[in-house]
């Protein structure tokens, strides 16, 4: 069974931080890509068992209705039953479009609010109010109450009561899950073509404990480093992710895991409408998954399952495993292999040692 990543690349915007793939929406570049997406599936889909489908951005409902129809169209095409089915969205989203999204399965929204301070919003490029997200939240909670929201932080001249305030705003809101992102200025962005630079890690630590505390004091669960939710509501399709599951990623510059092989599709518009959908993969080495599986399983809060360990790779031992338990780097129980909770916002110091130092399987 496998997970589905589909990626439309169409925005009536582009935010200053963004380093996805994305373009301005145009009618007739959505119509042409659509049809090479449905071409792609046709061509790449295995007729197998679906356990999520992901559709991303870009700024999926950027398309016109009968444009969103027509790419819901292409999702029927896979066997599933009783799946996560989530879509990205911006706060702009219309009834219609929630008709169509609701009429086709999915049953999960990811919202990109980012933050309602009207500074920070300014900053990042975005242009929703306080007023304008209520106003479209209880439209949205008529039709999904399984409802995700991004919150960016570590934002240059962001003061701890800003988070605070946007904490405080998003957390009124019924929502199940919240997923957040410390600022990160990536090259070929606005921010980063302006200058803008990060801001120190120690306030960034500051902002990331507040985080943890705020959300779990209200009952949010911790289950990944970014990620909180109410309970039950965790985030199925990444979680595909981070236990080193496969999955498609059809789209362009989509990502996919499929059969023991990582791919990325191509960036390149025109490329991709000619069909060449695949810029590179490479078919990984035992010690190459085994490295994936514990540098994503780490993410989680709950860590490493050892069962998993000793079924897939034959292993229940790993030397540079045991030499971070050893250093307290690590902790283990019964079941399971962890980033001690207090070492969370520095587990790529964790990850960088165990890079590298698989032993062979």
């Amino acid at each position: 069974m496998k997970g589905v990543y589909i990626h439309v690349p169409f925005c009536k915007n582009i935010c200053n931080y963004c380093d996805f793939c994305k373009m301005y929406y145009k009618s007739d570049w959505v119509l042409k890509y659509l049809d090479v997406l449905k071409q792609e599936i046709s061509e790449r889909y295995k007729n197998d068992l679906i356990t999520s489908i992901y559709i991303g951005g870009g700024t999926p409902n950027s398309l016109s209705d009968i444009e969103l129809e027509k790419l819901m169209e292409l999702t029927t095409v896979f066997k599933r039953k009783d799946i996560e089915f989530c879509v990205e969205c911006n706060i702009d989203i219309t009834s219609n479009q929630l008709v169509i999204l609701k009429k086709y399965g999915v049953n999960r929204l990811s919202i990109g609010l980012q933050s309602v301070s009207e500074n920070n919003l300014k900053f990042l490029g975005r242009f929703h109010t306080k007023e304008y997200v209520l106003k479209q939240m209880d439209l949205i909670t008529k039709y999904f109450d399984n409802i995700n929201v991004d919150l960016i932080y570590a934002i240059p001249n962001q003061s701890i009561n800003d988070l605070i305030c946007d904490l405080e705003f998003l957390t009124s809101l019924k929502i199940t899950h919240i997923s957040t992102y410390s600022l990160m200025i990536e090259p070929h962005t606005k921010l980063y073509i302006d200058g803008n630079m990060p801001i120190d890690d120690e306030k960034d630590f500051e902002m990331y404990k507040l985080i943890n505390e705020y959300l779990v004091n209200l009952g949010f669960n911790h289950y990944e480093i970014s990620n909180y939710c109410k309970k039950g509501y965790e985030s199925k399709h990444n979680l595909t992710y981070w236990n080193n599951e496969n999955y498609y990623g059809f789209g362009l510059g989509a990502s996919g895991y499929l059969d023991n092989i990582r791919y990325d599709n191509t960036k390149s518009f025109n490329k991709y409408l000619q069909g060449k959908y695949v810029y590179e993969s490479h078919e990984l080495s035992k010690s190459e998954d085994l490295e994936n599986f514990l540098i994503l399983g780490f993410r989680k809060i709950e860590g490493i399952s050892k069962t998993e360990l000793l079924k897939r790779y034959g292993k229940s031992k790993i030397k540079i495993l045991d030499e971070l338990i050893k250093k307290g780097q690590l902790n283990e129980n019964e079941k399971m292999i962890y980033i001690p909770y207090d070492r969370l916002y520095t587990s790529n110091n964790v990850l960088v040692q165990i890079m590298g130092e698989i032993d062979e399987v």
